[in-house]
């Protein structure tokens, strides 16, 4: 259904990097699932006060939560796709991270307050009659819930959306849910004491674990998460890919929301190298990785002297010192400063998180073990974090 109606309503429904399509595809999910979950909240409830179960009518409150999820949801696409204006030039992405959260922390309460429900049938409890209808749109609603976690992981993944996903959770989670409540009403004829609580309390359970995921899945691009392997090594690849390039670090990548990606990073090139040779071939790479991974790209450029034979030699035995100092660490950016009673060695050194030393006891170990060297040689060191964790 949802692949029909996208055919019919989303223009260009291939390119989802364009905010405009992944808009669509927000919008027209969203209006979906409202629809969905409005028609299995009205059944269920019926069903529910016809039967008598705590558990039933707890479940379609949790579907008219989802349809005002849906509706956060929607809002957020519509808030996302909002042009940049002077306070926000970065455009207004973030919004949509923050629709999935405040629909993850609708799934907590939901999940909280069938919790307390199923708490007072389970101290009270009612033998509950389930008739035929009711287990037949349980039945129902598990189907159309499975239906709806498969389109929204799939259209989430589509377009790279944090809050589809999120709903996509909720909704298998809501399927599992369910699914309980028809077990134990399939059951509860040949079991002698009322269980209806029980079951609610396990499908308030459920619901608590989905919207504490979903929390931890939204807050994290919103606090600043690295970015995707595969994208870094694109990146990397496609960076490497000019003859010129010698290396590359300090690449950070800024999330404004998806399909706004913004990058910095530093190239080496040849200290040989005209100037003007490699201003252009800079540009290029910056056009280069705007065209292939719909990102803005901002390279700063590094001269590096790999022809001097000293050069080299220091530069290999600082790469030895720092490893052994510090396993798993490495170098950029090194240069040589030669002086009449000193010779400055400037280096950058790339630690990683776990790193048990302080920065500045990590220097001193590091300029120590040059020192034993040659008394000469002084280091004049940043210390660097790998901003992308891979």
């Amino acid at each position: 259904m949802i692949r029909l109606l996208s055919l019919i309503f989303i223009k260009n429904r291939e390119d989802t990097g364009n905010t405009e399509v992944r808009t669509a595809y927000g919008t027209l999910c969203g209006i979906f699932g409202i629809f969905l979950n409005i028609l299995l909240f009205a059944a269920k409830l019926i069903c529910g006060f016809v039967s008598g179960s705590i558990a039933i009518i707890a479940d379609s409150f949790n579907n008219l939560a989802d349809a005002g999820s849906s509706i956060v949801t929607l809002l957020g696409f519509r808030l996302a796709n909002m042009k940049p204006d002077p306070e926000h030039p970065f455009g207004h992405g973030r919004f949509e991270y923050i629709s999935g959260l405040v629909v993850s922390f609708a799934i907590i309460l939901m999940g909280f307050e069938l919790g307390k429900e199923s708490i007072s049938a389970v101290i009270d409890p009612e033998i509950v009659d389930y008739p035929t209808l009711s287990l037949i749109i349980l039945a129902v609603s598990v189907a159309v819930k499975l239906y709806m976690a498969f389109y929204n992981r799939a259209i989430g993944k589509k377009i790279s959306s944090s809050a589809m996903i999120a709903t996509a959770k909720d909704s298998l989670n809501d399927a599992i849910s369910t699914a309980v409540i028809l077990v134990i009403a399939l059951v509860s004829p040949y079991i002698p004491f009322a269980i209806d609580g029980w079951a609610g309390l396990v499908v308030s359970a459920l619901i608590l674990w989905a919207g504490i995921g979903s929390v931890k899945d939204t807050v994290s691009p919103l606090l600043g998460q690295r970015p995707e392997k595969e994208f870094v090594e694109s990146i990397q690849q496609l960076v490497m890919s000019y003859p010129d390039v010698s290396g590359i670090h300090d690449l950070v990548v800024h999330d404004y929301g998806p399909g706004r990606l913004m990058i910095s990073l530093h190239v080496e090139v040849p200290v040989s190298m005209n100037i003007n040779d490699a201003h252009d071939m800079i540009d290029n790479i910056e056009v280069h990785l705007s065209n292939e991974l719909n990102c803005h790209a901002v390279i700063h450029m590094d001269p590096v002297d790999y022809d001097d034979p000293k050069t080299v030699e220091l530069r290999m035995m600082v790469i030895n010192i720092v490893r052994t100092v510090c396993e798993g660490a490495s170098i950029h950016d090194f240069r040589v400063v030669y002086g009449n009673t000193h010779t400055n060695l400037v280096f950058d050194v790339l630690v990683p998180y776990e790193l048990k030393y302080t920065d500045s006891e990590l220097k001193e170990k590091i300029q120590d073990s040059v020192k034993h060297t040659d008394s000469k040689l002084n280091c004049v060191i940043h210390i660097d974090k790998d901003y992308t964790g891979h």
